[in-house]
């Protein structure tokens, strides 16, 4: 927008000339609609200053602008950066130290805050106004040859598009866009205000340090307002900070759309909202904020508007106290607060502002006196006099006017600088220097380059390669001070000379917070942060900071507040209950401590001691008719297996070991084959001696004792052979059960690496008692007392049922009730036999001894 105003002002310019005779080629048609202010000097310093805001509507055409209205609604404090100016120069022209033979001027305008009067301003000022531009051939020198200002990033980038074409030089005192430090677009612009771009990276970082993750944005609908929220959001972005909502005020500052955008404000979770524009845009915003009375909030607000009396007044300043925000680094210059003060109504320096400023400090009007020649105010009302007065003179918190003060001595040590050159060591061809008569603005804009003083404050200003000063800032905070007023108290500042970490530096005791939290730090928020022990799950179509809290499963823990990932624990380790820390797994198997392994061990060695003293009872009547008829050697061997089977299930008991896997399995399978070859051999031997009973038959032979026992040992042999070769090729070994690697609890057992070694050693004892159960079932049907195979049928019957029932439930118990299963198993099966086979013996033997005779034990 700016360059289309400046070329067509410049083709307004040029396209009415006249060609021949003394009327110059090129002149001026566009008045500006704005006062000015003029003194002469050797050097003309032009100045760019939003005196007032207020524009009047241009009526351009190519013929020139015909109005006569003027720019309205003067602001006290923008006209004392002008009057800073003013005073800097004559500052500068009293002292003998810097330019002694050289007297400076000025030359300054009103930009009524609208680009296009900052652009005719500027073009006025280096043309000078009705008059030819550069001679008959528009090539002649212009009257400034540089210029201090604008206030306003957008009027500076239209008038750097415009006059940096022809190397005119300009310093900025306030606009701030980061878009003008771009050395290819603006190669003519300097400025003694840091640009937006440190502005913005270190609000990032105070909204992140004092953990604002939810806020909201409204910025000016200017360069200034626009770049800067874009640097900010470039800031935040991979931050933990979210933006709510983002509002533009509009320049045309409608009722309508200003409602809008506070009750957006109003009715937004956020907490804390960033406002990054222009004073008048801000004032336009939250006068209608206290109108809402919208007081629940807390204000962050750039340098553009946070140190504006104009909006910290006592009627705002419920609404707006607790106010954070960046300000420009104050100064106190000496002599301007006497210098401001000495204006008055009649023969005043500054004639073209002197009405507007007393019209606006009393609101009167001046009305001229024929006879004197004098303007005497005549005033209707002395309402906020004093606090008008104070905003103007009040020279404590000077940050603009400390700008404008820089600027003008930087234009005047490049002068200096230039006027001390050396023939032969110049800077520009074969070494030459400068002209002292005519100073040129490429000449000048040389070394304002490579300007580098120290103000009499003692502060030192140089320019970077982009035209840019040092960043520093003070971190402001608006408390009501006496009488209600209200107060800027620094608490902290920002320095971009400092090393890192410690370029941000503030003091929350001394901060007073907005939104009605006043001490302590205000929470802004979409969703509450994660405690530990949880995660942040975004909720869908919404921003990253709205999130739910979801707990980490089971084995991961989150041990910070507002973790994204849960943390896997390591292998042997497990997440408590509340998952914030790793804890060693606790491990399970079945111990001798515990209840269940406590009354398996009972059962086991009851066993046993039955076992055996029913051994005892048939060795003291080994002798008698029951016992011989019993076949007593297989009966002791029996009886000594079946301790051992007892006995086994203890080995099944307690802490896996390497050994004691290896025991446990082999014992078991052993002495199972033991007791079970011994009833296959009982019955084998009861079905035979009453088959032999029959004429011609002479079997006995092939089952003597010998024979019974070479079979026993060969039955054994092979499941000895068959654990030999299960614990040499795959042994079972300790582990953990893998079904419980997910869990608090890790299951200790003996893994039976090998199935075919396990199921041929389980196979094996099944294939013995399967035929030992057919043939006492083929025997049941002996003589009446003697009913030996059909005791060996029900404890076969018995065995088989268990074993059978045993291999669901061992596949379906859990943890260490798969080891209490196989206990289980082998006690019952255990008892099946004792009590099946030796109960009725025992019986007879203790409690019928009258029948235990060989008479009854023949019957028929």
């Amino acid at each position: 927008m700016g360059v289309s105003v400046g070329l067509w002002l410049l083709l307004v310019l040029c396209g009415q000339g006249q060609v021949g005779g003394e009327e110059p080629a090129c002149r001026l048609q566009w008045k500006t609609v704005s006062n000015s202010l003029y003194k002469d000097g050797d050097v003309i310093i032009g100045g760019l200053f939003p005196v007032n805001v207020l524009a009047p509507q241009l009526d351009l055409t190519f013929k020139g602008q015909v109005s006569n209205a003027a720019c309205q609604r003067f602001i006290l404090r923008h006209y004392r950066w002008l009057q800073t100016m003013v005073f800097t120069i004559e500052e500068i022209n009293r002292s003998s130290g810097l330019l002694p033979n050289l007297t400076l001027g000025y030359l300054a305008f009103d930009t009524c805050l609208q680009e296009q009067t900052t652009v005719g301003a500027a073009l006025a000022m280096v043309t000078g106004q009705e008059a030819a531009v550069w001679g008959s051939s528009c090539t002649g020198t212009p009257q400034v040859p540089i210029i201090i200002g604008d206030a306003r990033s957008s009027g500076s980038l239209a008038v750097a598009r415009t006059l940096g074409i022809f190397d005119i030089p300009m310093v900025s005192y306030f606009a701030s866009c980061a878009c003008l430090s771009d050395r290819q677009k603006y190669p003519t612009f300097f400025r003694t205000v840091p640009s937006d771009a440190f502005q913005a990276k270190e609000l990032a970082h105070l909204l992140q340090l004092l953990g604002w993750a939810w806020i909201g944005v409204v910025f000016g609908d200017d360069d200034y307002g626009r770049y800067g929220v874009q640097l900010l959001l470039k800031e935040l972005q991979g931050s933990n900070v979210c933006v709510a909502f983002s509002q533009v005020i509009p320049k045309a500052h409608t009722p309508q759309r200003i409602r809008h955008i506070v009750e957006t404000i109003r009715l937004s979770t956020a907490r804390v909202v960033v406002i990054f524009a222009i004073a008048n845009d801000a004032q336009a915003l939250l006068e209608e904020v206290v109108r809402q009375n919208v007081s629940d909030r807390q204000w962050i607000g750039s340098e553009g508007w946070v140190t504006s009396f104009d909006i910290s007044t006592p009627q705002n300043l419920p609404s707006l106290v607790g106010t954070l925000g960046f300000a420009l680094r104050k100064a106190q210059i000496p002599g301007l607060g006497s210098f401001l003060t000495s204006i008055k109504p009649a023969g005043s320096r500054t004639e073209p502002f002197v009405r507007e400023f007393w019209e606006t400090l009393f609101e009167c009007s001046l009305e001229g006196n024929s006879s004197s020649g004098a303007n005497r105010p005549r005033c209707t009302g002395t309402e906020s006099v004093e606090e008008k007065a104070n905003s103007y003179s009040d020279v404590t918190q000077l940050g603009v006017s400390y700008n404008v003060y820089k600027a003008v001595y930087a234009v005047a040590h490049a002068i200096q600088d230039m006027l001390a050159c050396q023939p032969g060591q110049g800077p520009f061809q074969n070494g030459t220097c400068p002209s002292v008569d005519t100073i040129t603005p490429k000449q000048l804009l040389h070394y304002l380059k490579k300007v580098n003083f120290t103000t009499p404050l003692g502060d030192t200003v140089n320019f970077d390669m982009n035209g840019d000063p040092s960043a520093s800032y003070d971190i402001i905070n608006w408390h009501i001070g006496d009488g209600g007023t209200a107060e800027f108290v620094k608490v902290g500042q920002y320095d971009s000379s400092r090393a890192p970490g410690q370029k941000l530096q503030l003091d929350l005791s001394k901060v007073v917070w907005g939104g009605g939290w006043t001490s302590k730090i205000p929470v802004s928020v979409c969703s509450t942060p994660c405690t530990p022990g949880t995660r942040k799950a975004l909720q869908k179509g919404r921003p990253v900071c709205c999130f739910d809290c979801i707990q980490c499963p089971d084995g991961e823990i989150s041990n910070e507040t507002g973790a994204t990932e849960c943390i896997r624990c390591p292998e042997h380790f497990w997440s408590n209950h509340l998952r914030t820390e790793c804890i060693p797994k606790q491990e399970e198997f079945l111990s001798f401590q515990e209840p269940m392994g406590i009354v398996l061990t009972v059962l086991s060695i009851s066993g046993a001691m039955l076992t055996s003293a029913v051994l005892l009872t048939f060795i003291l009547h080994r002798d008698t008719p029951l016992v011989r008829a019993n076949n007593s050697e297989l009966s002791f061997l029996l009886l000594l297996s079946l301790i051992l089977c007892f006995l086994c299930a203890m080995s099944f008991i307690g802490r896996p070991l390497a050994w004691s896997c290896m025991l446990r399995h082999t014992l078991f399978g052993v002495s199972f084959v033991v007791c079970i070859s011994c009833i296959l051999s009982k019955t084998v031997v009861v079905l035979v001696a009453f088959r032999a009973t029959l004429p011609g038959s002479n079997l006995m032979r092939y089952f003597g004792p010998a024979q019974q026992r070479m079979g026993i040992c060969v039955c054994t042999l092979i499941q000895v052979l068959v654990c030999v070769l299960w614990l040499t090729l795959d042994p079972p070994l300790p582990s953990q059960n893998k079904a419980t690697i997910r869990s608090a609890t890790v299951v200790l057992e003996c893994a039976a690496h090998s199935l075919a070694g396990f199921a041929a050693l389980l196979g094996y004892i099944g294939l013995l008692a399967t035929v030992c159960f057919l043939l006492a079932f083929f025997a049941r049907r002996l003589p009446d007392n003697f009913n030996e195979a059909k005791f060996i049928t029900f404890s076969m019957l018995i065995f088989c049922a268990v074993w059978i029932a045993f291999v669901p439930a061992y596949v379906s118990s859990p943890g260490k009730y798969t080891v209490a299963v196989e206990i289980f198993a082998i006690l019952a099966s255990s008892y099946g036999l004792l009590l099946c086979i030796f109960a009725p013996k025992c019986y007879i033997i203790l409690l019928q001894p009258h029948k235990n005779t060989k008479k009854s034990m023949m019957g028929k």
